[in-house]
């Protein structure tokens, strides 16, 4: 560092490049990111709405075990999206209502 050969204006050149390098690697991650975020924006918009209403199944994937709604925080992991229609059907005809989201209430329906 303290070489009589280098001059003053040597290092600070080479200063230069390294910060150019630098400068240019952190412009390249932040449009990596830009584009990231732009993918991400775009997977968002053409995500299809959340059901209004979920029908769960049982093991056998042919009884109906319960109703819930489609902001349900505890639906299980057998649940398929259903119509108003559907979830209504499914009500009256004893099938049992989520505890936790209470879909009989939201649909106006006393079991």
């Amino acid at each position: 560092m303290n070489d009589p050969g280098v001059s003053r204006l040597a290092l600070l050149r080479f200063l230069e490049r390294v910060q150019e390098r630098d400068l240019a690697r952190t412009r390249k991650w932040i449009a990596d990111e830009e584009a990231r975020e732009a993918e991400r924006h775009v997977g968002e918009a053409r995500r299809p709405p959340a059901p209004e209403w979920l029908i769960e199944r049982g093991l056998d994937r042919t009884n109906i075990v319960a109703v819930h709604t489609g902001e349900c925080w505890d639906p299980g992991k057998r649940v398929r999206p259903a119509t108003r229609a559907q979830a209504i059907e499914a009500l009256r005809h004893q099938v049992p209502a989520c505890a936790k989201c209470r879909p009989d209430t939201a649909l106006g329906i006393e079991v």
